[in-house]
């Protein structure tokens, strides 16, 4: 049996509006609203009409939305779970050169 890894490469130089983020995520402009008043996710601009996201908020979108629909987290726990999931992330960097 063969298996294949299905994903998308998104660059970090795109930007989303917040339609187009909700639109390519799943995510309901409600949720990405309640999540941005958590601190999860810090767009540029001023009001949701300007608000513009990089390339590399389709993941942590895509993350959040997982973990509010498959484990019911609240908008304050994946705001957490979101920064712990960085933070592992960067100390994997950390150790990947010295081969641990």
């Amino acid at each position: 049996m063969t298996s294949y890894l299905e994903g998308e490469i998104v660059e970090e130089q795109v930007e989303f509006t917040l339609v187009e983020l909700c639109r390519v995520s799943g995510a309901s402009e409600e949720e990405l609203t309640m999540w941005i008043s958590e601190g999860a996710f810090e767009p540029r601009g001023a009001r949701p009409e300007e608000w513009r996201f990089s390339g590399a908020a389709l993941r942590r979108v895509r993350t959040a939305n997982r973990l509010a629909r498959d484990l019911e987290i609240n908008a304050a726990g994946i705001a957490l779970a979101l920064d712990l999931l960085d933070e592992i992330d960067a100390l994997r960097a950390q150790l990947k050169p010295l081969n641990l």
